[in-house]
């Protein structure tokens, strides 16, 4: 329970009071600042606060989006404002400031009018410096009229407007692929409403999605038709669930640090257990496509962290201009470009869609190939215009991105070893040598795993190289124009070693054992942007550590290749996937559970 203050003498006919009842508030009724005052000390420390001029008259939404809304401390609109526990003092202070000026009415007298309390205090806030959130009201009406004619009228203005209708509109991402704008959230709207009413959660419904996306893959892994088609119809129902469990959290406004976490990792989770689970099926109809199953996990893996990558390198960019980005919002204005643009990079919607449908008419290796297709020109196209932003635009890189990019290359303790010893090198390079050293390395490993026999050492040696290039590339704070694409190059690296290592072991279960790598290690990535993207920073540095960093674990598969026999070589994958996903999931689940981080909400892949 919150505890909402209604300052000045109430108002005849008013339904304010039950309307922040029926939002969840306790409400006490203040005549006048000093009231209101005391009435603020007296609520429990732990509680959200509200204070609510009795003249308010707008939308019940209006008043959702202002005062329930976990992910700000502090947030208002005309005639309201909320304080959550940690702001708390700032509100203390804002109101112990406002009390002399205050008039009997709990309102601040000025030469011109007499003010709500409530704007009066979010005035003070601002004056501090502290972040006082404003939702945009759109339509919504918030408003505290001063005399019974305006308040006449503003009570017309909200009859004229059907917040319900708003409020399912805002439930629905802003920005979107064509495929889930027009086919799946003019109705999971409504079924995001229909779960709220009955008290569900976006979490369970989280869940819900995973448990249907983990039941689809079991149908494909029977390789019958029938399992082919009911595993794309039931991919498709989980994509529904998986917009409707965003749309509930921006319908009810339950935002919370778990729910983006498990929104963000098991959308990878059902979609790389559904690869999975077309491998098997065509395993039974004699067709081994584990190879294609890994490269497409890979692929769209890489495809993230380019995303990711270059959002955290151009966070906080000062002077953050370029000639391309000036296109791209030219382009906006042509409204069939930006669904043309928005369908190409493939996102999540698209993607399913179109591996659902080609599982239910086709086989699990037309579905990879049409997969790798799509997304490695989908890769293409994005990377292509980040790198015409990148190097157009002037901007000076922060201290933040340059640590944030440091994270996301996961470097070991190996890479970090070098990387103390060649600063002095680093520091005479360009500004580019960076990602091109890491490309050298990586392109050197990978090349080597592909095209060497199995059991060879020359991997080896390319991965020693690989361990040096890693150090020497992150050396430096990352800061340069391109610098961003070092993290992606390194998961390339990494991932694409693998692969080729498995493949080349070509006996049966390397591939799979090779896949269950790739995706523990692939969790533990994702769940650093995450972590980067709450708030909260990187994981331990004792983590990454005792899982190698990505050259260590690089350097210790090529190792094993060449000490091992292919099928010892499965064994010891196999264990290496299933240390690595003990590891980092005990760590994250531990850390997510506990978090301290800010309630947020992922609006979705950005690819």
């Amino acid at each position: 329970m919150s505890t909402a203050i209604l300052t000045g003498p109430p108002v005849p006919g008013s339904s304010l009071e039950g309307d922040l009842r029926s939002l969840g508030f306790d409400v006490r009724v203040s005549p006048g600042a000093e009231e209101t005052a005391a009435l603020l000390a007296a609520a429990p420390a732990a509680e959200r606060v509200a204070v609510v001029d009795s003249r308010f008259v707008g939308h019940v939404h209006a008043l959702r989006l202002a005062l329930t809304d976990p992910r700000f401390p502090l947030a208002a609109i005309p005639g309201a404002l909320t304080a959550q526990p940690a702001a708390r003092a700032g509100l203390t202070r804002a109101l112990a400031d406002a009390v002399p000026a205050a008039g009997g009415n709990g309102a601040v007298a000025t030469s011109e009018r007499t003010d709500a309390l409530p704007d009066a205090l979010a005035a003070a806030l601002d004056a501090e410096g502290a972040a006082v959130h404003r939702p945009e009201l759109g339509s919504l009406v918030a408003t505290v009229p001063d005399d019974p004619q305006a308040r006449n009228e503003a009570r017309q203005a909200v009859a004229a407007v059907d917040d319900e209708a708003v409020r399912l509109r805002s439930a629905v991402k802003a920005r979107d692929g064509f495929f889930t704008t027009y086919c799946i959230s003019p109705y999971s709207r409504y079924i995001a409403r229909w779960c709220a009413r009955r008290g569900l959660t976006p979490n369970q419904v989280t869940t819900a999605s995973l448990v249907t996306a983990l039941i689809a893959a079991g149908a494909a892994a029977t390789g019958t038709r029938a399992g082919f088609v009911a595993a794309g119809l039931l991919l498709l129902f989980s994509f529904v669930l998986d917009c409707t469990d965003g749309q509930l959290a921006r319908y009810s406004l339950q935002y919370s640090t778990m729910g983006a976490w498990l929104d963000a990792t098991f959308d990878r989770a059902k979609e790389y257990a559904y690869y999975a689970g077309l491998a098997l099926g065509a395993a039974r109809g004699g067709d081994d496509v584990w190879a294609l199953a890994l490269a497409a996990m890979v692929l769209q893996t890489c495809r993230h962290v380019v995303d990711f990558s270059f959002n955290e390198a151009n966070h906080d960019a000062v002077s953050n201009t370029s000639p391309t980005a000036a296109l791209s919002d030219r382009l906006d204005s042509v409204g069939w470009t930006v669904w043309v643009r928005r369908m190409i990079v493939l996102p999540i919607g698209e993607r399913w869609a179109m591996i659902a449908v080609l599982t239910a008419v086709t086989t699990p290796r037309i579905v990879f190939y049409a997969l790798l297709v799509g997304c490695a020109f989908a890769a293409c196209y994005t990377t292509a215009g980040r790198l015409l932003r990148s190097l157009t635009r002037k901007a000076t890189r922060t201290d933040r991105a340059a640590e944030a990019l440091a994270d996301l290359a996961d470097s070991g303790p190996l890479a970090e070893a070098v990387a103390r010893g060649g600063r002095s090198v680093a520091a005479k390079l360009p500004a580019f040598a960076a990602p091109v050293i890491a490309f050298v390395g990586g392109a050197a490993v990978v090349a080597a795993a592909a095209f060497s026999d199995y059991g060879s050492y020359v991997p080896v040696g390319a991965a020693v190289l690989y361990v040096l290039t890693s150090g020497l590339a992150v050396a430096r704070p990352l800061k340069g124009a391109l610098d961003w694409l070092v993290p992606p190059i390194f998961r390339a690296a990494e991932y694409g070693t693998v692969l080729a290592i498995a493949a080349r072991a070509d006996v049966p279960g390397a591939l799979p054992a090779a896949f269950g790598v790739v995706a523990a290690v692939a969790y533990h990535h994702y769940d650093t942007v995450y972590r980067i993207r709450g708030g909260t920073g990187a994981p331990p540095r004792l983590l990454v550590r005792l899982i190698g960093g990505h050259e260590g674990r690089t350097l210790a598969v090529v190792l094993l290749a060449a000490l091992l026999s292919a099928t010892d070589l499965t064994i010891a994958l196999t264990a290496l996937a299933v240390a690595v996903a003990l590891v980092v999931l005990v760590e994250s689940i531990r850390f997510w559970v506990s978090s301290a981080a800010p309630a947020v909400h992922d609006e979705g892949e950005p690819a």
